[in-house]
């Protein structure tokens, strides 16, 4: 295989071990070279914007621009460049925000070597690639409806203690009305009380308590 057949591949990860390993792991394969490495978001989006990698490998907590960040900068100056998020979690809602800021592949760092090359060579293919650890958090994410503007204030609401009648005040609606936001909210999040339906939203990152 020429050099120019070869899966070019930017690699970002602010951890130095990490990066020469993920380096001597590509090495190894025929149809892969690395191109570019960076400690830091803003540097891997400087990489891309010189190197136009084919693939970018970048980790989704470095200093500067999350891995998240980092995605849809890529994105909107190297299209054609296909990229795959590397976290050591597999919470729902950071593979929901990777994809949704343009990710095509996500890697859960305690899959096997083999599982990371199967994801560049799925990406670069024009596929997405999840990590079967990953994958049963995001189904479950895809498959619930998302939640409304307006549910969502009622969710802001509720994490300030209000009561019904208080939201109904501030959002200058019927008491009957905030009731009926509320049985979408608990049917949407699989829940069945405003604690739980905190608790879910949360962890999902919908909201931030104050």
């Amino acid at each position: 295989m020429t050099h120019r057949a070869r899966i070019g591949i930017v690699i970002a990860d602010d951890h130095a071990l990490v990066r020469e390993g993920l380096r001597a792991v590509i090495g190894r394969q025929s149809d892969m070279h690395v191109v570019g490495v960076a400690g830091s978001g803003d540097e891997a989006v400087q990489e891309c914007r010189e190197k136009r990698p084919d693939v970018l490998l970048v980790d989704v907590s470095m200093p500067g621009m999350s891995g998240h960040d980092v995605a849809a900068a890529v994105k909107s100056i190297s299209a054609a460049t296909r990229i795959v998020v590397l976290t050591i979690h597999d919470e729902e809602e950071d593979i929901y925000r990777a994809l949704r800021a343009g990710a095509d592949g996500y890697v859960v760092k305690s899959a096997p070597t083999d599982e990371l090359l199967a994801a560049i060579r799925t990406v670069h293919a024009g596929k997405r690639f999840i990590s079967p650890l990953a994958a049963a958090s995001l189904a479950g994410r895809i498959t619930s409806d998302s939640l409304s503007a307006r549910e969502l204030q009622v969710l802001s609401h509720i994490a300030e203690g209000e009561s019904n009648k208080q939201i109904a005040t501030a959002l200058r609606v019927a008491p009957r009305t905030i009731k009926g936001h509320l049985d979408n909210i608990f049917h949407k999040l699989s829940v069945s009380d405003r604690t739980r339906a905190l608790v879910v939203a949360v962890r999902r990152g919908l909201i931030r308590l104050k």
